[in-house]
């Protein structure tokens, strides 16, 4: 397989989305203006049945590296997923069984491939992590940790935090680094792509390749989704995008992401060029309606994902529910007549218990046919259209 050694896509691959390369970006640059094909790999956890957003931004990283004509890894971590990444967490995480981490991965392929090619000349590998550390025994495992100290350990932030609280920290959680870190011996790679999240463990990847075997490993972060005052997408806002999510919940989703993260998602999200992003900055700084953009990058979004037609039809269908006050075509049908707003809520699964319906209505976020409830006890008709929040309606036959 050539290398593609083209300085404009090099310099492209090494500055959009990075938020840092070690140890260097010229040490980097070098070795992909050298011609040599390189290996490198990406590790994803299956803590969930489906990718979401933050991995995604990595496959378009990986997909870069690809199209060069580099070698590329998905490595699975079956084995490291039963224990968790402390990464961020101020608890231990609940462990994982391998029944569990497997039936989470099935899906992960298919959805990586809107990315990366898993077939061809160059294609992509696919490897589980629970191949090598099931065969390792407990003297294996001392040489391993043997490389590194508790100090090291306890520079993460999040131990530091934790132990300051008063807060367990298991010893299980330092060997994640330790077992991460020998993933890239086994597979002797050359590089790794994370997000920045991820710049302790990558980097004991770099401490161990070169103390077991004297070669450099390159770590290239990716920048996270976030806006300037560093609020992210995530679980807890409901507004994390998984690739199992349809066009309308990955639409809706961006549309309800702060102001602040629309220059960033371009850039991250997108394949918009630099200039065009740079354009809607200033227009933005002009005056320039945010929603305007942010609905087109929602479009873009769902353009990758699913095609222009669908990108068009959500962007139509905001308009018809939100510009125009007008409902979505598409709203599930329940013969629900004569039953209370709360019951109806709750049988057509709009939400999971009574008690949540009722904190919706109260504030003030139901509708009926466009009027606010503020009654629980109000009981729905034929033909009514029931809305809680921006996207979620159901009509009633």
């Amino acid at each position: 397989m050539s290398v593609n050694t083209d300085s404009k896509l090099i310099e492209k691959l090494l500055s959009r989305n990075v938020e840092n390369i070690y140890p260097s970006k010229d040490f980097l640059e070098a070795k992909l203006k050298f011609g040599k094909q390189l290996t490198l790999y990406l590790g994803i956890d299956p803590t969930g049945p489906s990718l979401h957003f933050g991995h995604a931004l990595n496959l378009m990283k990986m997909a870069e590296f690809q199209k060069l004509g580099h070698k590329i890894i998905i490595l699975i971590g079956s084995f490291t997923a039963m224990i968790g990444d402390p990464t961020d967490k101020m608890a231990v995480r609940k462990p994982l069984t391998r029944k569990q981490v497997l039936a989470n991965a099935k899906k992960y392929k298919e959805q990586a491939s809107t990315f990366i090619s898993f077939s061809g000349s160059n294609k992509a590998e696919i490897k589980y992590n629970h191949k090598w550390f099931d065969k390792m025994n407990f003297q294996e495992i001392l040489d391993l940790t043997s490389n590194f100290t508790v100090q090291q350990m306890l520079e993460r932030d999040m131990f530091d935090k934790r132990i300051k609280e008063g807060k367990p920290v298991s010893l299980h959680e330092f060997l994640y680094p330790v077992m991460q870190a020998y993933d890239s011996v086994v597979m002797n790679v050359d590089g790794e792509i994370g997000g920045n999240d991820q710049t302790f463990n990558m980097l004991a990847g770099r401490t161990l390749l070169k103390s077991l075997a004297q070669k450099e490993k390159f770590v290239l972060t990716n920048k996270l989704l976030s806006d300037p005052t560093g609020k992210k997408m995530g679980k807890s806002e409901g507004n994390m995008i998984s690739l199992d999510d349809n066009a309308t919940e990955k639409f809706g989703k961006v549309m309800s992401w702060t102001d602040g993260m629309i220059l960033p998602a371009l850039e991250l999200c997108t394949y918009l060029s630099m200039d065009e992003i740079k354009d809607i900055e200033n227009k933005l700084k002009e005056g320039a309606n945010p929603r305007d953009y942010k609905v087109k990058l929602a479009k873009e979004i769902v353009k990758i994902y699913h095609s222009e037609e669908e990108a068009n039809n959500q962007e139509q269908n905001f308009i018809n529910t939100f510009a125009k006050k007008e409902n979505p075509d598409d709203m599930e049908e329940f013969d629900l007549t004569g039953k209370s707003i709360i019951e109806a809520m709750v049988e057509s699964k709009m939400v999971n218990s009574n008690s949540e319906a009722r904190r919706a209505i109260e504030q003030n976020g139901v509708s009926i046919n466009q009027e606010k409830v503020t009654d629980i006890n109000t009981t729905v008709n034929s033909g009514d259209i029931i809305q809680k929040g921006k996207r979620h309606f159901i009509k009633i036959k």
